[in-house]
């Protein structure tokens, strides 16, 4: 999409960042390095960008941070303001699973002197992830955060990211702040001092409704933000599950298989045949590049009118896409257009509210070509892999099929005034609407962002990748005809035999 932006008219989002300085915790995360590509890009005038990194697999945190800069992600970036802009980029060591945040007291005070602007998007976003420490990075690390806010002297605003389904139990979702499911305090101090088995002997107990540990977390996390709002000036913001960039700087990019993205894949690749849940319910999915966006304009919304602290950005309510419609657009454009290299099997199947369905064709179409290709692996010397991915895929399963069998109403008055507030030229900068949206075209930028960005696929594998497909088509076929045959030939032996 190409953008014109009308020269008369004033940006006062990135007059609202010059000389600020800012600081943000998850900057290594999918969403932190689009929000710092976006705000040096965007927002040239801005002082200061410290980011939380701290070291990892044998790198300093400030080795990690060059790596991430030397990705394709910031190459739009490096073209239009060269590699002087990073100058504004300072690492603070630290760790926000650390019980005080791991930070220097030289760094600690350097933020406290100067940060203007806290983004915490810290925190781990896997929905199965051990409960004791997705309480202490998702929660006491809020905490920790807030309670640095409170000595940072020159504070605007603190952005806390939450998530859409932090109420998952609340069909209609407002923009304001509910009761937390738990005293967050105490969960904290239980985590803290409690044996692992103990921990995990009441986790599900303490998570009550809750349908994993990641909403649980994120709920008790927005309840010690709530209990700040007299204090500080904090901010909430709600996205809906996160995937891969739009529009800008680098269509269809990603870092990660979480969510849309590993089912994408997934199903590309041949390993996921079916999923649970209701086709004609609609997906709800935002672009990690208008994600990004809206935490900048919410920012600058909040510490400009002082009205609005809590934001849902979804998306289903403008861009009504359900989950067969994205399926069989992507099978369409894997099949027809961009297939993987080296498909284990033929891409097929769908997403249907059957559960006999979903166990057959799970049973027939995804478990025992697994047990196959092992076989071959086995005799051929190499390690067999694809029962184990299986495994991975039913506990995938239990997550997706939470989400993909209800509906929820997310409210998003608070979005909606914002965007009226900008100019033709904010809005086109910093992009938070949907118009424009052209599905086929977002899926193929997908696909291709998953080959080039996430398996290292070539594009000129293209063709090669093709014929492959064609030769699985034929082995497909030829199953399904065994597997008919095999069925028809037990029926005969088990109900026309005993009567001849």
């Amino acid at each position: 999409m190409v953008q014109i932006h009308d020269n008369s008219e004033p940006n006062r989002v990135a007059d609202f960042f010059a000389n600020k300085t800012i600081f943000i915790t998850g900057g290594s995360g999918f969403l932190g390095k689009v929000l710092i590509e976006k705000l040096l890009r965007s927002c040239t005038q801005l002082k200061k960008l410290y980011v939380l990194m701290r070291p990892k697999k044998g790198r300093t945190a400030t080795e990690r941070l060059h790596q991430i800069f030397d990705g394709p992600l910031y190459d739009l970036l490096k073209k239009q303001h060269g590699k002087d802009i990073f100058d504004k980029v300072e690492v603070i060591i630290g760790d926000i699973e650390a019980q005080d945040l791991g930070f220097s007291a030289e760094d600690r005070k350097k933020l406290t002197e100067e940060v203007e602007i806290i983004y915490h998007s810290a925190a781990t976003v896997q929905f199965d992830e051990d409960f004791r420490k997705s309480i202490l990075l998702n929660v006491r690390g809020a905490k920790l955060l807030l309670a640095l806010a409170k000595e940072c002297k020159n504070l605007v605003a603190y952005c806390h990211l939450s998530t859409a389904y932090c109420q998952e139990q609340e069909e209609v979702l407002y923009e304001k702040c509910y009761p937390p499911p738990a005293d967050p305090h105490r969960v904290i101090e239980m985590c803290e001092w409690m044996s692992d088995t103990t921990l995990d002997s009441i986790a599900q107990k303490i998570r009550g409704s809750h349908a994993n540990t990641y909403t649980f977390t994120k709920a008790l996390g927005e309840a010690l933000v709530a209990e700040q709002m007299d204090n500080l000036p904090v901010i909430i913001q709600r996205p809906s599950a996160v995937i891969p960039i739009w529009i800008e700087p680098l269509p269809g990019w990603t870092d990660n298989l979480n969510g849309p993205t590993g089912l994408l894949l997934g199903a590309g690749k041949g390993v996921i045949r079916t999923m649970y849940g209701r086709s004609d319910y609609f997906a709800d999915y935002c672009p990690v590049d208008s994600t990004a966006n809206c935490l900048i304009c919410s920012t600058y919304d909040y510490a400009t009118y002082k009205k609005r602290r809590v934001y849902n950005f979804t998306a289903s309510d403008e861009v009504k896409v359900t989950f067969k419609e994205l399926i069989d657009v992507g099978r369409r454009i894997v099949i027809n257009e961009l297939p993987f290299d080296w498909t284990l099997w033929y891409p097929g199947g769908g997403i249907t509210h059957s559960r006999i369905r979903h166990a057959l064709i799970f049973f027939f179409f995804q478990l025992v070509p697994a047990i196959f290709i092992d076989a071959i692996l086995f005799v051929f010397g190499f390690k067999p892999i694809m029962v184990r991915v299986q495994k991975k895929i039913l506990r995938g399963y239990k997550i997706f099929e939470y989400y993909s069998n209800r509906k929820w109403d997310f409210r998003k008055d608070n979005i909606a005034v914002t965007r009226s507030l900008m100019n033709k030229k904010e809005n086109q900068i910093f992009k938070i609407d949907p118009e424009g949206f052209v599905l086929r075209d977002y899926i193929y930028t997908c696909i291709l962002g998953s080959r080039r960005y996430l398996l290292k696929e070539k594009d000129e594998n293209i063709p090669v990748a093709k014929r492959r497909l064609k030769v699985l088509w034929a082995i497909d076929k030829m199953y399904k005809c065994i597997l008919v045959a095999g069925i028809l030939y037990v029926l005969f032996k088990m109900f026309i035999m005993p009567f001849v």
